[in-house]
């Protein structure tokens, strides 16, 4: 389990402007504003120099807020509550309407406030009515995208997104496991890595349980890969179908060089390789000898398999 230690919690973002509270809350700043003034739902403070900032505490509120607005509670009937009863009724609604936005509104308060325990509840509220496929694929990966937003605004801290990504992980561990001993019925070997300094490890953890679901033969070997660790791969005579993953390396002025290098690798035995990731968004098309594919997600590389 991921923990969070005095240290950590003495490094965690505590004041937020207006624009951030609108990139992770989904309210346009212009109707917070309006929710402030008219209704006093919440209160910024103001530094030494005059500027207004939101506290950690705001930012729940506001999380909380929209919950009930989402679930149709009028702004005026919750500007009527006292703060424990919107964070309470909050709370039970999401563990109770967990799906689609609900449950994605949930996971950002969980995440906001590390509490584990919210996306437990929530997620196992998920697990009821949905095949764990669908929750990665509805729920988790939009999630992440939107987590991947707002580390482009400034918005997070790295504390924020190693917590909720511990515990996707975790679940993603857990479901793996329990097709680790299903029977499998493959001619090709799947062989899963990230390369050289990319940690990012969900999309191919992802990947690494859909083939094994589908009763394939896989070969995870995780984050931060050099490419002549897979020699011997790259050698067999039995067929190979590689899988990678690329969110930030190789940086984009060695990319294209990576690929040839991998395409050099790949012909001899005719393997393959797949790979996605947004970095391969707006690389522009490249001619490879080998059979190579490239895709921006891992839904449309899924798709393929």
């Amino acid at each position: 389990m991921f923990n969070i230690n005095k240290n950590t919690l003495n490094e965690i973002k505590n004041k937020f402007t207006i624009k951030d509270l609108e990139n992770i809350s989904g309210i346009k700043a212009h109707t917070i504003r309006i929710w402030e003034k008219r209704y006093n739902l919440l209160a910024p403070k103001r530094t030494d120099t005059n500027i207004r900032y939101y506290t950690t505490e705001s930012l729940k509120k506001l999380l909380n807020i929209v919950l009930l607005k989402d679930n149709g509670y009028k702004i005026s009937k919750i500007a009527e509550m006292p703060y424990d009863v919107i964070q309470d009724t909050a709370r039970e609604l999401a563990n109770q309407n967990a799906v689609d936005q609900h449950s994605i509104q949930a996971f950002k308060l969980a995440m906001i406030q590390f509490d584990s325990s919210l996306f437990n509840s929530t997620y196992a509220k998920l697990l009821q009515t949905n095949e764990f496929s669908e929750i990665i694929k509805n729920t988790f990966i939009p999630l992440l995208n939107f987590i991947g937003l707002l580390w482009q605004t400034n918005t997070l801290i790295p504390a924020h997104e190693h917590f909720i990504s511990n515990l996707i992980t975790q679940k993603i561990l857990v479901e793996t496991e329990r097709l680790a001993h299903s029977n499998l019925n493959s001619s090709t070997t799947y062989v899963l890595f990230l390369p050289e300094n990319e940690i990012h490890e969900i999309g191919l953890l992802y990947l690494n349980y859909e083939l094994l679901l589908k009763g394939l033969k896989t070969i995870y070997l995780g984050p931060s890969l050099p490419v002549d660790n897979l020699s011997s791969f790259f050698n067999s005579e039995s067929k190979m179908c590689f899988i990678t993953s690329i969110t930030v390396s190789p940086t984009l002025d060695l990319i294209e060089s990576y690929f040839k290098d991998l395409d050099i690798l790949l012909l001899p035995k005719q393997h393959k390789l797949l790979a996605a990731g947004v970095k391969l968004q707006d690389l522009k098309q490249m001619d490879f000898k080998s059979d190579i594919k490239l895709y921006p997600t891992v839904i449309p590389l899924l798709k393929d398999l």
